[in-house]
């Protein structure tokens, strides 16, 4: 057996189990659900081809729109919220700007280490009828009477779980920014504040210019993230009061597995991928210039 060979025969050996676990755990059930996606299946009979159906229906159904602009939201929330929250307080703490670095680290960080179940519970009595933001209006309006009332609202419903999301997952991003800002060589920022330039000036010449295919990397990160939000609205509104807090995920859920109706649920599923390749592809090609401008 020539080395070649043998190499190639080393390469199957310990990358073939992962392949196939990946194929079967990945692979298989995207093609699966595309593939059922053009049918009408109830999980039992024999499935009935009916080409786009399922997409015609999905996409004049106002409960589906409804879940994507919802959806739309929360991607925009955390590219354009969570990563700079994220990036702006790991940038305080990395510049040693306030006293008690470590301990502003733990609590922001500490959001993410809870259950999305006990965070939804959590802030479901904070907006409660009893609840602390209830009991803080009333005082501040001196309106005994005040109830939160913005969940009644198609257009606003979504705004607190956005604040929810936003408070949640910004400590995550701050500690993937902070983790690579210790990377920077200490001596160019020291160069830098000998050279005269002004804070401003060092993070956006010399700290950016490095964190650019970080932020591509987190931008993904909440992309994917977002476009499968589940637990915490599922468990915060359920997607009510009439729909007005669904997302995609939801919409899928509720299809599939409450009205059994497999073939449209998969055909949402593969919504949720082809949305997430589309904005995953136009993350990427903002960043190659960027990159091609800046690394």
């Amino acid at each position: 057996m020539t080395i070649s060979r043998e190499k190639k025969v080393a390469y199957g050996v310990l990358v073939g189990p992962a392949v196939l676990i990946y194929a079967a755990v990945i692979i298989f059930p995207i093609l699966f659900s595309l593939a059922a996606g053009f049918t009408q299946w109830n999980g039992l009979s024999t499935p009935q081809f009916v080409g786009l159906d399922n997409y015609v229906r999905m996409f004049t159904d106002p409960v589906f729109r409804l879940g994507l602009r919802n959806n739309l939201l929360i991607v925009a929330v955390s590219v354009f919220g969570q990563i700079p929250f994220g990036f702006a307080l790991a940038y305080i703490i990395y510049r040693r700007m306030v006293r008690g670095h470590a301990f502003f680290e733990t609590m922001i960080f500490l959001p993410i280490t809870i259950s999305a179940i006990v965070v939804a519970k959590l802030w479901n009595q904070i907006f409660s009828p009893r609840g602390l933001f209830t009991e803080l209006m009333r005082i501040i309006t001196e309106n005994d009477r005040f109830v939160l009332t913005i969940f009644e609202s198609r257009t606003f419903a979504i705004v607190p779980i956005l604040f929810v999301i936003l408070w949640m997952y910004t400590g995550i991003y701050m500690i993937i920014f902070l983790a690579n800002l210790q990377r920077i060589d200490p001596g160019v920022i020291e160069a830098a504040i000998i050279d005269g330039a002004r804070e401003h000036q060092i993070l956006l010449r010399v700290v950016l210019p490095q964190m650019v295919n970080v932020v591509f990397t987190t931008a993904v990160f909440a992309i994917a993230g977002s476009l499968k939000s589940f637990d915490l609205i599922f468990a915060m509104t359920g997607g009510g009061p009439a729909h007005y807090t669904e997302v995609i995920a939801i919409y899928m859920y509720l299809n599939t597995f409450k009205y059994y109706n497999y073939g449209f649920g998969s055909a949402i599923s593969m919504m949720i991928v082809f949305l997430s390749l589309g904005l995953i592809t136009a993350v990427q090609a903002v960043f190659r210039k960027l990159e091609a401008r800046y690394v």
